[in-house]
């Protein structure tokens, strides 16, 4: 009755032309109806919200000791994570790098890669803050650093520590590099990871590896809430940066960008 109803209203009655209208809209009436509620949706990823953030895919053995660039060894492991978590793919490779070494050296810690990506993309989007670009060896450039340590805005106030050697500044300190140390904590923590002999803030291999050891220093047990929670509050004390560093950790755990 509807059906016959709204034909009379379109076509204007039994006219051949009205009859085709008629038909023209109900058919469409009837695609859009089933474009609507039929046809399935794409299936969201159920992202966890959990601390510790989950660990991700798994990482391969490699033997950390060889010579060169050991993160290159995990190019197959990280091509297809990288692609749907559009980290870029050297920076990943860091992340899994550091994050094996800290395994097979210091099994009691337990820090995942996500956990390391989940900093470096709020402290520096994988390196990539402002431009900045990451080449084959993990060399960031340009350099990444952070406003003057002064006390404002959030801010601890920190005065220079280092003549101005490591971050350019002989006044205040500053945060240098993807994972955004300031010198006193690098001088401390700093390490090659990238097999050039040296080790450098701004190569996203050595500050990744850096960072590991500087978290599973200061926060024991990283597999727990509370061994992660102190070790990611080391970085700042706020626990909206806690949150934070978990949601970008546990969106990249199922291969999701953030």
């Amino acid at each position: 009755m509807a059906a016959m109803e709204r034909r009379k209203a379109i076509g204007g009655g039994s006219s051949f032309i009205g009859r085709v209208a008629a038909s023209i809209a109900l058919a469409s009436s009837v695609l859009l109806t089933t474009s609507c509620l039929d046809l399935p949706s794409k299936p969201k990823v159920a992202i966890p919200e959990g601390i510790p953030p989950n660990p991700g895919a798994p990482l391969p053995y490699f033997d950390i000791n060889t010579p060169g660039r050991t993160a290159e060894l995990l190019r197959d492991w990280a091509t297809p994570i990288a692609e749907q978590t559009k980290i870029p793919l050297v920076s990943l490779e860091a992340y899994g790098n550091a994050a094996e070494i800290q395994r097979q050296q210091h099994p009691e810690c337990g820090i995942s890669w996500t956990t390391l990506a989940g900093i470096a993309g709020v402290e520096s989007k994988h390196g990539t803050y402002r431009g900045s670009q990451i080449a084959a060896n993990g060399d960031v450039s340009p350099e990444i650093r952070g406003v003057p340590l002064d006390g404002t805005s959030g801010n601890a106030r920190i005065a220079d520590t280092d003549s101005g050697t490591l971050d350019g500044d002989d006044q205040l300190d500053r945060a240098m590099g993807p994972f955004q140390f300031i010198p006193a904590t690098w001088e401390r923590f700093g390490v090659d990871a990238n097999g050039d002999g040296r080790a450098d803030m701004d190569n996203i291999d050595d500050a990744a590896l850096s960072a590991a050891r500087y978290l599973c220093v200061s926060g024991g047990d990283l597999t727990t809430p509370e061994g992660w929670e102190k070790a990611v509050k080391v970085y700042n004390n706020s626990m909206q940066y806690v949150l934070d560093v978990r949601d970008h950790a546990n969106a990249y755990s199922v291969n999701v960008a953030y």
